[in-house]
């Protein structure tokens, strides 16, 4: 009897897939023993596929790897964790990327820097247009949402990509969700770790605010980009009126989905490490909307509350992909502080 097919992906994430090495807590991870160091798998399209793999929505991943032992890591976690990998690209001569992550006392994190580069600059910096029409294409036939972030418009080719993907999700009528994800060492590997958006950048940016249906940002995103933490100001600003959630790291949300806004507190845990957290959120979010479309328009505290409860129990965990919960690990956590 042959093997029932694989259910179509509902939701697509396009971007990076990369590895973290956390920095012993305190310490500096470019300068840190190896023994003091952790490396895992990470990049938040990838971690948001690999979370909603979990939950139980099907996802994919359309990226670009290097040929490489974290190349070949990445294809087995997608594979077990079944992630779709008909989009992902394989680089015969760029590494995968690796980011430096340094962790404070408290577990939160930024961003230092990378290793590995030979010269060529990284495997993702290099995603292929034309092929990622290719193989987006029958994707988008049967996919929700199409989720992005801004970290591949640091990069001429991979922006093209991204670009192309934008309208090919637009041809197909298939929702756009953009995680904002404003990392500056992306753009320019000299930038504070704190730096906003450059004009320059900001000018290639807006393109994906202005198609989005779901943005979510970081409070700080969202002062740089608007000048506001306000979702439902955030939402009148824009010509689509999109659905618009700003996180705070562990103090709060607040959305506008439609004609449904609201705050709540984040969830208080004992932090491990907080990288991956967004992505769990914004995961959590996407497995509620396709279970539910029509929160899209009316929202839900209760959407949100999901979302948050997924940001939290990663926190609880070392890296972004392996402390991912399931569905009934989310309604436990719930259960238990209602």
């Amino acid at each position: 009897m042959a093997a029932a097919a694989a259910p179509a992906p509902q939701v697509i994430c396009l971007g990076e897939a990369l590895v973290d090495r956390l920095g012993p807590l305190g310490g500096d991870p470019a300068t840190a023993p190896a023994e003091q160091c952790d490396d895992r798998l990470g990049g938040a399209p990838a971690n948001v596929a690999c979370a909603l793999a979990r939950l139980g929505t099907p996802g994919a991943l359309a990226g670009r790897l290097g040929s490489d032992a974290i190349g070949e890591a990445f294809r087995q976690l997608f594979l077990s964790r079944g992630v779709d990998q008909s989009a992902l690209q394989s680089d015969p001569v760029r590494p995968s990327r690796i980011v430096l992550v340094r962790r404070d006392a408290g577990g939160d994190r930024s961003f230092g820097g990378f290793a590995g580069d030979r010269g060529e600059g990284f495997a993702d910096q290099a995603l292929d247009a034309a092929a990622l029409e290719v193989a987006l294409s029958p994707l988008l036939r049967e996919a929700r949402w199409l989720q992005v972030g801004t970290i591949p418009l640091a990069t001429p080719a991979s922006a093209a990509a991204l670009k192309a993907a934008m309208k090919l999700a637009a041809q197909a009528q298939v929702a756009v969700a953009l995680d904002v994800n404003w990392r500056p060492t992306f753009w320019d590997p000299a930038a504070a770790p704190d730096a906003g958006p450059t004009a320059e950048a900001l000018a290639v940016i807006r393109p994906l605010l202005e198609q989005a249906a779901l943005i979510k940002l970081a409070a700080e995103e969202s002062r740089w980009l608007f000048g506001s933490t306000d979702p439902a100001a955030i939402r009148a600003a824009l010509p689509q009126q999109p659905a618009v959630v700003v996180t705070d790291g562990g103090a709060q949300v607040a959305w506008c989905f439609g004609s449904s806004s609201g705050v709540m507190p984040a969830y208080p845990v004992a932090v491990v490490d907080s990288t991956g957290a967004g992505d769990a959120f914004l995961a959590g979010l996407l497995h509620q909307l396709c279970q539910q479309p029509q929160l899209l328009d009316g929202g839900s505290a209760e959407a949100v509350r999901f979302a948050s409860a997924c940001g939290a129990l990663v926190c609880a965990g070392a890296g972004a992909i392996d402390p991912q919960p399931t569905q009934e690990q989310v309604d436990a956590f719930l259960a238990g502080r209602l």
